[in-house]
């Protein structure tokens, strides 16, 4: 180190020193121990990430040489105008996303997206804008998500790439938003334009497609959705690309599972959780194996054990990637299915609590479920009455989806609880929702009846 970096390092701030050397570590995918190596404690090294202390000048050598990067990257030097440094703070912001920690990669992208303007025509302020997307839908900030979005699809100079990653982003948060009808125009929309640019035959144009299948076969449109499926894994099919693949396979999957066909579900969620496993998409990768331990508690007989197992290592693959609390959730929600066909009910209730502390409002279907879960443990133990209350706390956790199609079954499930204990009108209503939400309606004026009078 020589003076001009020892008087850098003088003048540092020790948190933000702190913060890039950990950034660099996990960049680098080393843990402490291994940086550290002989040459000082990983207490201390912690200590130095922290901000808690600054490190020594043979201390920040010895870190460098450690990280094989050089001094000035580490203390920050003369940012701006070289386009690794800028890629290199995409991919910390990138990784900061699939390890669950949205501050840290907001963080990064703000340091990207003040630089990214001075290195014109790399594609990197494309790539700092679909991160910024995902960094505010990770924080909760889904409507301001959409708008980063289509600005950027309005943009007619961003990449045919880059903008089907945003079609597909733009598609998946309007139907979790429950905004179909949007959903799906914005997917056909982009996917037109790859048809018209020739790009229709690639890895994201597959995962697009399956995508707007997911909208058409939430809003009710079952076969259309699952030919789209099909046309998708027969296009897949053609790629090098298990990651198409996967995705192909997995939306028909759940499609047939939604139908009510398991056993043909099953097998498809195998093949793509074989493919998937052949990547680097963490967090997909953790739902996949979560959605395969649901589908295989739905078997007859359920496969508990295997599901068990998968659900397990999807909890724990989800604590490291950028798993959203939703998709937590729904996993530990199937762990405690596990536990009740098991009997182990007060296992299942400690799970059930996770649920509603992880979920917190943002997945009252999931809730929902939990809510029934424990009134099904409630009525096994001859406690009717505490049956009945959480089935009713069920019901109006539910009530505040509306009329949604994933909704149905639950609505169908409670109908049947709700007579189980008793409460015979709120069970004719659930079953009048979970037909509201299949998509029928009351007819108020019937057809008329013409009689041929007798000859």
């Amino acid at each position: 180190m020589d003076a001009r970096q020892a008087e850098l390092l003088a003048g540092a701030d020790a948190h933000e020193l702190g913060r890039r050397l950990r950034s660099i570590r996990l960049a680098k995918g080393m843990t402490q121990g291994e940086v550290v190596g002989d040459t000082m404690s990983v207490a201390y090294l912690s200590r130095l990430e922290t901000g808690a202390r600054k490190p020594t000048v043979k201390a920040l050598t010895s870190l460098a040489g450690r990280l094989d990067v050089s001094i000035d990257s580490l203390l920050a030097v003369e940012p701006g105008r070289d386009p690794d440094e800028v890629r290199l703070a995409l991919d910390y912001a990138e990784l900061a996303l699939e390890s669950g920690e949205p501050a840290e990669a907001a963080q990064h992208l703000d340091a990207a997206l003040s630089r990214v303007d001075d290195v014109p025509g790399s594609g990197m302020r494309e790539r700092a804008r679909l991160l910024h997307a995902r960094s505010l839908e990770a924080g909760g900030r889904e409507d301001d998500a959409i708008i980063e979005l289509e600005t950027l699809l309005e943009d007619d100079t961003v990449s045919g790439v880059s903008r089907i990653k945003a079609g597909i982003a733009l598609s998946r948060i309007h139907r979790e938003t429950g905004d179909l009808g949007r959903a799906i125009s914005c997917g056909e929309d982009v996917l037109a334009q790859l048809r018209a640019a020739g790009l229709a035959a690639s890895d994201e144009a597959v995962q697009l497609t399956v995508t707007v299948a997911a909208a058409y076969f939430e809003r009710g449109d079952t076969a259309h959705a699952v030919r789209l499926c099909a046309k998708a894994i027969t296009q897949a099919e053609t790629l090098d690309s298990p990651r198409a693949r996967a995705s192909a396979y997995w939306n028909a999957s759940v499609m047939q599972a939604n139908r009510g066909d398991i056993t043909a579900a099953v097998p498809l969620a195998e093949r793509a959780l074989a493919l998937l496993g052949e990547g680097h998409d963490a967090r997909n990768l953790a739902r996949l194996r979560a959605e395969v331990g649901r589908l295989q508690l739905e078997l007859e007989p359920p496969a508990v054990d295997d599901a068990r197992n998968n659900l397990q290592q999807a909890v724990s693959e989800m604590e490291w990637s950028s798993a959203t609390p939703m998709d937590k959730a729904w996993t530990l929600l199937g762990l405690a299915r596990a536990a009740f066909l098991t009997d182990d009910h007060d296992e299942c209730r400690r799970l059930l609590s996770d649920v509603h502390g992880t979920s917190d409002g943002q997945s009252p279907l999931a809730e929902a479920e939990a809510l029934a879960l424990e009134g099904r443990i409630s009525a096994a133990r001859a406690d009717t009455d505490e049956a009945a209350r959480l089935y009713q706390a069920a019901v109006l956790k539910l009530s505040s989806i509306g009329a949604d199609n994933s909704a149905a079954q639950l609505w169908f499930d409670l109908a049947a609880l709700l007579e189980g204990v008793g409460l015979v009108e709120a069970a004719a209503d659930a079953y009048r929702r979970a037909a509201a939400s299949t998509g029928l309606r009351t007819r108020t004026t019937a057809p008329a009846l013409t009689r041929e009078s007798a000859s």
